[in-house]
């Protein structure tokens, strides 16, 4: 029944989960198709201005390139052009391009809030196309000379490219800017009557075609890089947004969990007190130390009462010993311990048991191991505690095995294996926690309190050890624990009598 709630309330909250993931998605989408409605390119206005600013900073930051490329080509054109038309033309583009560039630094600087985008996308159309007719009035100065066409040919394809590329992220842009020096220098080329420039003419037109279907797919590529972005702000988001409720979670949880531990610490520091009395004057009057009980059912009463205020003591003492080890305050007292002694000693403390069961333990223990750094009392409860659920689950005339060696890594280990009924392989993790213990060791044995075994593998954990469980049903048990390398304290060689010489000298 506590499994069917258990899987009930887990796939609740996977189906609350999924739920608010579609929510979110949905609210997501609703959203995006909502802004890409609300704008005039078809996408989310935040990517507009992006690309609008975008556009911006590169006009400011080639500013200068573009400067030097129009002094280069008026200091050229003077060969063939009169120097003053030629500084005259110069200027006029530098002015132009300079009041353009100056348009899209307040762009820059103005807030996102207080923009309107489509004011200033039309400003900078405009701009770009006087930019466009004022280096095309370069070709208007033309002589019909050979060389002449190739410098004109020169300064149009360099003059498309650089703004082809420079205003990309607004291909509409990039067309006012470029169209104009197209069409006059395919006008003046073909003009001229020749077959070399109506080539050129050919030539600078597909061009033309080239660099705006390049503009265009740059346009394309910087948008996919923004949405691609969006996306990986929003995951960034929700992310820092599940990080914080699972802090917050984890910080409850662990308030939770300290406060049960100190609920558990004082009710059983606050029931040990009654109890040892409920003990000690039961005891007594088992032991009829005041006079003989002449009423047999009230002998029986007095020895199941002994009998439970010792099993309600066990109790009150296991969840202690679990509620120091969960709010981490079980300190370890460390000192050098012989494996075999301990196992020997908690043998002699269940071999009673044993014997009413008729139950025979055996012994192997791998000769000369030395003693390991560990807290004698806690390697000693598991211990007692695998022997003790070993002889508690073992049938009548079963057999247990104990044994002490070496594992392969250089480390100590105990292993406690019985004949008993099994544990099936999906209940080995329910009898490993808290308070958990498997079905058919129910009906086979006496119940126990169920933190044995978690008490054990905290307290070895704490030691840097390993705790292993292996069953297969109606085929026993086996336990094992294991003591790490660093723990396991090696015999320092003898000292030779002329190495005391000489240290003495």
């Amino acid at each position: 029944m506590t499994d069917e709630i258990v899987g009930q309330t887990k796939d609740k909250t996977e189906s609350n989960r999924l739920r608010a993931m579609r929510k979110r998605e949905n609210s997501r989408a609703v959203k995006n198709v909502r802004e890409k409605l609300s704008s005039s390119t078809g996408t989310r206005p935040a990517f507009d201005y992006e690309l609008t600013l975008g556009y911006a900073r590169h006009r400011v930051a080639s500013w200068l390139p573009v400067s030097l490329l129009i002094v280069l080509l008026a200091f050229i054109g003077s060969h063939w052009y009169p120097p003053a038309a030629t500084a005259v033309w110069a200027g006029i583009v530098f002015y132009v391009q300079s009041v353009h560039v100056l348009l899209c630094w307040r762009f820059t600087k103005q807030s996102p809030a207080n923009v309107r985008l489509r004011v200033w996308r039309r400003r900078f159309h405009i701009g770009e196309l006087l930019a466009g007719l004022s280096v095309a009035a370069v070709f208007a100065l033309s002589p019909n000379d050979a060389s002449v066409m190739v410098f004109h040919l020169a300064t149009a394809l360099f003059t498309i490219a650089v703004t082809a590329i420079i205003a990309s992220n607004l291909p509409l842009a990039a067309a006012f800017g470029t169209v104009p020096i197209a069409m006059t220098a395919t006008i003046v080329f073909a003009l001229t009557n020749n077959f070399t420039a109506t080539g050129m003419a050919v030539f600078v037109f597909a061009a033309e075609i080239f660099l705006i279907l390049l503009s265009i797919r740059l346009n394309k590529s910087a948008l996919a890089m923004l949405e691609h972005q969006a996306e990986k702000d929003a995951l960034i988001a929700e992310l820092e947004h599940a990080k914080a409720i699972s802090d917050d979670s984890r910080r409850r949880s662990d308030e939770a969990n300290l406060a049960k531990s100190r609920f558990l610490a004082t009710m059983s520091h606050e029931l040990r007190t009654p109890l040892n009395a409920i003990l000690g004057f039961s005891e007594i009057m088992k032991g009829e130390v005041f006079g003989p009980i002449d009423n047999s059912h009230y002998k029986e009463y007095v020895a199941d009462i002994h009998r439970s205020g010792e099993h309600l003591l066990n109790l009150i003492n296991e969840i202690l010993d679990l509620s120091r080890i969960e709010a981490g305050r079980y300190q370890l007292s460390e000192e050098a311990v012989r494996l075999t002694h301990v196992v020997e000693d908690c043998h002699h403390l269940v071999k009673l048991r044993a014997k009413n069961k008729s139950i025979t333990i055996h012994e192997q223990f791998e000769p000369g191991l030395p003693k390991v750094w560990a807290d004698e009392r806690a390697i000693r409860q598991i211990v007692l505690n695998l022997l003790s659920n070993a002889v508690k689950f073992t049938p009548t005339n079963g057999e247990i095995a104990v044994k002490v060696g070496w594992t392969a890594g250089g480390g100590q280990y105990v292993s406690v294996s019985d004949n008993g009924p099994g544990i099936p392989e999906e209940e080995i993790p329910i009898v490993l926690s808290a308070f958990g213990q498997g079905s058919l060791a129910i009906k086979s044995a006496e119940q126990g309190t169920g933190l044995g075994l978690p008490i054990c593998q905290a307290l070895i954990q704490m030691h840097g050890g390993t705790f292993a469980l292996k069953s297969k049903l109606r085929e026993g048990t086996t336990v094992t624990i294991t003591i790490p390398r660093a723990r396991v304290l090696e015999a320092m060689p003898a000292i030779a009598e002329d190495d005391r010489q000489l240290r003495r000298a």
